[in-house]
């Protein structure tokens, strides 16, 4: 019995000796299995597959697409000064005038009655003024009588001047040469100046309205040529520059512009709306690099750049942008290596294998 219990004590302590060297074996880490990278305790962490492109320089035209309005290049309303009945009209609407040519006759018998009672009474005070002269040289009158016919005879001449003035508000005369529109009045009509006439338009050239943000403000210059299409057409036009409002528009921000087009066919109306292309620059050794590797931050935009295979966190500040690329103004320098992609599990110091993108 004793050897019987000899046996079941040595089995049971070689049993337990065996399940502590089981336990302690397991606890030990593999050496072999995290020199091959796994992301075990105290490992290296893995690699991120992203994509990059090397920074260079290359030659880049920036332009600004903006809308507008086309205006006339000179455009009134046609009133008459006075009230009176219509004696004539000398237009045909839809048509050119000239400047200076006879639109529209009011009724001036009245006024020229007046103007012929005038030049009576002138010429009655002339003569006298003519004879009291004379006799002022002979001593034969005062000086002071022959002021009174002096001035008896410049109050009906500044009498004659006022009486043609009116006469003159009786003829609706073009302004400027132009086209003039639908006419709203017709002969035997009683004319008041709150009635409009008719409007007259000068469109040859045509101007060009619209604004710019402000930070572009100082990228534009009086003489830059553009171009411009309008609704229903395909056509590009030219326009040049020729005015530059000089202040900010505070509530929207903005700069306003205005260009010339030449409108010889007539083709652009005012009125219409006008899809604007605004160069703004030439740059010969411009970075531009991809929309989707700027991250936007809450001091401004960041990239991520490869800084000896491990991820780099870099501000950058920037300029214009297209529809693919945007033009790097500052942070970035030829030979960086831009990441692309992974945008999302990037963190500094990061490890990342890069494929190269070239264009």
């Amino acid at each position: 019995m004793k050897t019987k219990y000899i046996v079941y004590t040595l089995f049971f302590i070689a049993l337990g000796f065996l399940v502590a060297y089981r336990i302690s074996k397991s606890k030990t880490p593999d050496k072999g299995a995290t020199g091959m990278g796994s992301p075990g305790k105290g490992g290296p962490m893995p690699s991120i597959r992203v994509n990059g492109i090397v920074v260079k320089t290359e030659s880049f035209s920036s332009s600004l697409s903006v809308s507008g309005s086309i205006e006339a290049n000179e455009q009134v309303e046609l009133h008459s000064e006075i009230s009176g009945l219509v004696t004539g009209i000398y237009f045909t609407e839809g048509s050119n005038v000239s400047k200076g040519q006879l639109l529209l006759k009011i009724n001036d018998k009245e006024l020229q009655a007046q103007l012929s009672q005038a030049l009576t009474k002138q010429q009655l005070a002339s003569e006298s003024e003519y004879r009291a002269g004379m006799l002022l040289k002979k001593e034969a009158i005062s000086k002071e009588e022959y002021d009174v016919a002096l001035a008896d005879l410049r109050s009906l001449q500044s009498q004659t001047q006022l009486i043609r003035a009116q006469l003159s508000k009786t003829q609706i005369r073009a302004a400027f040469s132009g086209k003039i529109g639908l006419r709203s009045v017709s002969v035997g009509e009683y004319l008041t100046p709150t009635v409009t006439i008719a409007n007259l338009v000068n469109i040859n050239p045509v101007k060009i309205t619209f604004s710019i943000p402000e930070k572009y403000s100082k990228q534009v210059l009086v003489n830059t040529p553009l171009s411009f299409t309008v609704s229903g057409s395909t056509k590009t036009h030219t326009a040049t520059i020729f005015a530059i409002e000089p202040a900010i528009d505070m509530s929207t921000r903005t700069l306003q512009l205005k260009a010339r087009a030449s409108n010889i066919s007539g083709d652009l109306l005012p009125g219409s709306f006008a899809k604007i292309d605004l160069p703004l620059s030439n740059i010969s050794n411009a970075i531009l690099i991809p929309t989707e590797a700027i991250i936007p931050v809450l001091k401004g935009k960041k990239v991520f750049v490869s800084n000896h295979g491990k991820a780099k966190e870099v501000m950058i500040e920037t300029g214009t942008r297209t529809e693919k690329s945007v033009l790097v103004t500052s942070g970035l320098s030829v030979g960086d290596t831009v990441l692309t992609t992974g945008m999302m599990s990037l963190k500094t110091d990061a490890p990342v294998k890069i494929k190269v993108i070239t264009n």
